[in-house]
Formats: structure tokens, sequence, C-alpha cells
């Protein structure tokens, strides 16, 4: 997989990865994910593709928030929240994976090359 550092994004490479519709991964992004999340998305949209965009291990988080209480309603909360945007971004061509941990993003790309 290609990786890319946020400079990387103001060049012609990830216009170039988007239209040979390549899976990509944007390291070292200390400060800058959501930013770099948010270029990545709007280049993809520019080119007439669809995009998901979720954060790594979301689901893991949620998971154990349930535990009851205020904390099990937020997290019943952010369940349905996923819920939706799974279902308003159904059969994207990219999906944007933030990891925070990791401090990257990567760019994957869904459906069957022609």
């Amino acid at each position: 997989m290609t990786k890319l550092t946020y400079q990387d994004l103001t060049t012609s490479t990830l216009t170039q990865l988007i239209s040979r519709k390549e899976s990509f991964e944007v390291i070292g992004l200390s400060g800058k994910l959501l930013e770099a999340a948010r270029l990545v998305e709007n280049k993809i949209e520019v080119s007439g593709l669809k995009c998901r965009v979720y954060t790594l291990h979301r689901a893991a988080l949620i998971g154990a928030s349930f535990a009851g209480g205020i904390t099990g309603a937020l997290g019943v909360l952010s369940a349905t929240g996923i819920a939706m945007h799974n279902l308003m971004t159904f059969n994207p061509d990219y999906e944007i994976q933030k990891d925070p941990i990791d401090n990257r993003i990567v760019v994957e790309y869904k459906k069957k090359k022609k």
C-alpha cells in the first residue's frame, strides 16, 4: 500500500491515486488527523466518488460504554448515530479510516476495479 505524508496531500500524487482507484495510507499525522481526513474526503468527492469516514476501533469504544446510566445512554446514542451514518453512506467507493492511536488515516478503495 502506498504511504503518503500530510505534505503529499497537496501534490498531484493524491489525485493520481484516487483516479486510479488505489488504496493508500497517510502517516505521521500528529495533530493533523482530522484536517488530513477532510482533505482526502473532499478530493474523493470532487472526483465524483462517494466515501465513508469513520474512526478505527469506534465499535469497541462504544461497546465499552453500554454499562448503564448516562454512559449507557450515550453509548446507545453513539451506536444509533453510527448506524445512520452507515446508511447515509451506503456502498461507498472509498472508506477513510481515521486511526488516532497510530496518527494515520487508511484510505481503502472498496469496489472492484473495472
